[in-house]
Parts: structure tokens; C-alpha cells; sequence
């Protein structure tokens, strides 16, 4: 597959132009990639209004794909996030609300997009909770939350895979979203390998009509760099005004080294991939396995992640500072669960260290703790609460004041409390469970 992106800056590297244009380090190598980070020179087309070499590179990644158009980020899913929330609300059908069904363990970027685009949000809750990187919605609830409504949302909204590797009955929930006449976006930014996998388990071959996915999160790619799907199924509009919402959320400099990056990633995909990462998965297995057998609890998750829960006595946490002697550093770790993620670059070896760090567990495991449901009153706008002067102050001193800024309990950002909810005894109870000390409230 061609790479026209990185072909370019190949070339106009090579053709020693004097550069007096953007950006000031000239293409002196004072990190070492400088020479290919440009700015839209002649010739380098540009991100938001692209009809040369980033058209083609788009194009390559809408067939790999399989979308009906597919646009590059350079700042990650939060841009896609915003863009797909826009699209979802301007391209609405008639008759449609302007609301947002999402499940509750959105990441900050979706509650920063409410505000922004100041749109209402009903929340899918869980049956019970284990832990707020995860929320999980049956086909069921769905169904029920929909049919309760005066009028479809714009849009449902899901986070597949969740940040523990819990993944969504994509297929079940874009069935009942098309049967009420509303539509399925998915946060899929842990997840762009899923379409490679056989069968793809990517959300937009199981029923999505919008999609993004970090591509640097699980592929070869630089940091920042994602994807916007539009699904062949979407209404024509979203692919015509998607280059357009992704304008209104980027910055006007996007990174040409992470474009390079994505379009790079494009051959990578083209040109053996869906074996290594196969590959990689059978490894997965097996480690999985080698880990259950040495007393480890292995939790369910998606094909290229490790979670193994804490035992008695021991917390995510502790488990992750003991990797770290060993040279491993994992991906998350909180009190519950440790968080390990691999691809077709991590070679057998890593797996090797992994297992010898790790150890044998002869610990017992208790019971999953149930955690409560921080459903707090809303008192005003995720909007209003979010431009409204706050004050930090001490979680204790929070119960009945509004919350301000999301609160979240770890990297993830799966917030606790969001703005403008009244604080509760349930979110202080997983404040404290978390270790979360303050919180931003309104004055």
C-alpha cells in the first residue's frame, strides 16, 4: 500500500530546501525527526481540507477500515470524541432530541463535549458495579431506557472497550438503537486492532454508525494519533460534515510526524498484519494460562489486554511497583486490578520477564467488592456547572454541594461525580474507596 504522507516528507527532506517557513526548528535535528516535521508547505495538502496526499492516505485507511470515510486525528480521540458528538447532534433525524443516552464510564472528553455543545444526557447505569472503568449495558436496559423516552436521542453512546477490556454487545445494542430510530456511536479508542482480528470485532462491522479508535493506543502510531469512522449505514451528512467537525475541535497545526505516523500505519496494517496479530493473541492465551496456573485470577477482557485482580492482602498498585523492580511497567493499577497491554511488538521475551516478575500467587481471592451507584441529583447543566466560579475543597466537605469539574478516580477519567450533580453519600463512599481527596465544587 502506498504511504503519500511520508513520501513526501521523504522527498522534500531530500530536495534541501531552504526552509524559512514554519515550524522554527528548520529540520535541525535537535530531537532527531525534525527533518520530517513540516508545516502545509506546497505540495503537503492539509488536514481539514484535504485533497491531495492526506485524501490518499485517508483513503487507504477507509478501505482497511471498510467505513464510508475515515479521517485522521493528530490529538487523539478527544478531538474524534467532540467531532462525533457534533455530527451525531447537527445530522440528527427529524423528530429527533437533542439528547445523549451514554453510558455512565465516559472518558472526561464526552463531558467536556456536553458542555461545549451543551446537550442533555441520560445516563445507562449498570445492574452493579465492580469497578468505574467499567459499565456494563445489556440489550435489555437499552431497550427499556429508549422505549422510556418521549423522543429518540441523537445518539446512544458506549465505551467499547471499557479500560479493563470489558467489551459491549455491539451487535444486541445497534439492533435496538435502529429499532427506536436512533443511532450508535462508540467510543472504541482501546480497540482499533479489533477490525483485524477474524472475524473483525471492530464496532463498526457489529452494527456502529460512528466509531473512533486511538490508533496509537494499540498500533504502531505516534502518540495523538486516531481515527474517525463514519459507517456506511450513517446518514450521507455525517460523511459530508465530518472534515468540518473535526476543524471546529482541532488545533490549526496538526502534527505532520503523526500524520506520517498513521499513514505509515496504513502498509503496516495492509501487509501481514491480521497474522502477527493472531500471533499475538495465541501468546495472550497462553500467558493467560501460564498466569491462572501460578494462582493469578485473569479477568475476562479483549484479545490484547492482561487484567489481573488483586488478591487478599495485596492491591493493583503493589503489583505494579513490583513489576517495575523487575523492568515491567504496566499500563494502569489501582487498589482492585492491574492492568497489562501488548501488541505484535512486545516480543516473547517480555512475556518471559512478565511471568518471572509476577511470580507465583498463593494468596486467596475474596469476593469482587460491589460498589454503590453514585447517581447524583442534577441540579444544573453539565454547561452551566462547568463556566459556574468553583472552589476546591476536601471530599469530606463535599456531600450536598454540585459537583464542578468531572471527578474522576483514576487515569481513565471515569468520573465519579459529574458536573453539575449534587454530591451524594454514594460518591463519597467511592471518592474514599478511590483515594480521592478533593473536589471541585460550585461556589
Amino acid at each position: 500500500m502506498d504511504t503519500p504522507i511520508y513520501d513526501f516528507l521523504r522527498r522534500y527532506n531530500d530536495a534541501d530546501m531552504t526552509r524559512l517557513h514554519m515550524p522554527g526548528h528548520k529540520g535541525k535535528p535537535f530531537l532527531g525527526c525534525e527533518m520530517l516535521d513540516i508545516t502545509e508547505v506546497h505540495g503537503a495538502d492539509a488536514l481539514y481540507e484535504a485533497d491531495g496526499i492526506i485524501a490518499q492516505s485517508e483513503a487507504n485507511a477507509t478501505a482497511l477500515f471498510g467505513s464510508h470515510r475515515t479521517l485522521y486525528s493528530t490529538e487523539g480521540s478527544s478531538q474524534c470524541i467532540r467531532a462525533m458528538l457534533y455530527l451525531a447532534l447537527t445530522c440528527r433525524p427529524a423528530g429527533a432530541a437533542p439528547v445523549i443516552v451514554a453510558a455512565r464510564n465516559v472518558h472526561k472528553a464526552f463531558v467536556y463535549a456536553a458542555a461545549l455543545l451543551d446537550f442533555k444526557v441520560v445516563w445507562l447505569w449498570p445492574e452493579e458495579s465492580r469497578s468505574l472503568c467499567g459499565c456494563p449495558v445489556s440489550a435489555k436496559i437499552l431497550e427499556k431506557t429508549l422505549a422510556s423516552l418521549p423522543a429518540p436521542p441523537a445518539t446512544v453512546y458506549l465505551t467499547s472497550p471499557d479500560y479493563l477490556g470489558g467489551m459491549a454487545d455491539i451487535a444486541a445494542l445497534s439492533e435496538v438503537c435502529h429499532a427506536h430510530g436512533t443511532l450508535l456511536a462508540v467510543d472504541n479508542a482501546h480497540g482499533a486492532y479489533l477490525r483485524f482480528l477474524s472475524p473483525s470485532r471492530h464496532p463498526l462491522d457489529l452494527g456502529a454508525d460512528l466509531c473512533c479508535d486511538s490508533a496509537h493506543k494499540t498500533l504502531p502510531v505516534l502518540t495523538g494519533g486516531a481515527y474517525l469512522h463514519i459507517s456506511k449505514c450513517a446518514p450521507e451528512a455525517m460523511a459530508e460534515r465530518a472534515k468540518a467537525a473535526m476543524a471546529l475541535f482541532g488545533s490549526t497545526s496538526p502534527s505532520y510526524l503523526t500524520m506520517a505516523s498513521l499513514d505509515l500505519c496504513n502498509r503496516y496494517l495492509a501487509e501481514g498484519y491480521p497474522s502477527r496479530l493472531a500471533d499475538t493473541v495465541r501468546r495472550l492465551s497462553s500467558l493467560w494460562e501460564a498466569l491462572t496456573a501460578r494462582g493469578w485470577r485473569v479477568e475476562d477482557s479483549d484479545p490484547l489486554r492482561l487484567i489481573i485482580a488483586a488478591p487478599d492482602g495485596l492491591t493493583g498498585t503493589a503489583l505494579a511497583g513490583r513489576l517495575r523492580q523487575s523492568g515491567v511497567e504496566c499500563e494502569y493499577a489501582d487498589r482492585d486490578f492491574l492492568v497489562l497491554m501488548a501488541t505484535p511488538e512486545n516480543a516473547p521475551a517480555d512475556f518471559d520477564r512478565l511471568l518471572a516478575a509476577l511470580g507465583e500467587n498463593h494468596a486467596p481471592y475474596a469476593p469482587s467488592a460491589v460498589l454503590p451507584l453514585a447517581k447524583g441529583e442534577q441540579a444544573c447543566s453539565i454547561r452551566e456547572a462547568l463556566f459556574a466560579a468553583q472552589e476546591t475543597v476536601p471530599v469530606e466537605a463535599s456531600l450536598g454541594r454540585v459537583c464542578g469539574a468531572p471527578t474522576v478516580a483514576c487515569p481513565p477519567a471515569i468520573p465519579i461525580a459529574v458536573s453539575g450533580e449534587v454530591i451524594g453519600p454514594e460518591a463519597l463512599a467511592l471518592f474514599r474507596y478511590y483515594g480521592v481527596e478533593t473536589v471541585d465544587v460550585l461556589k
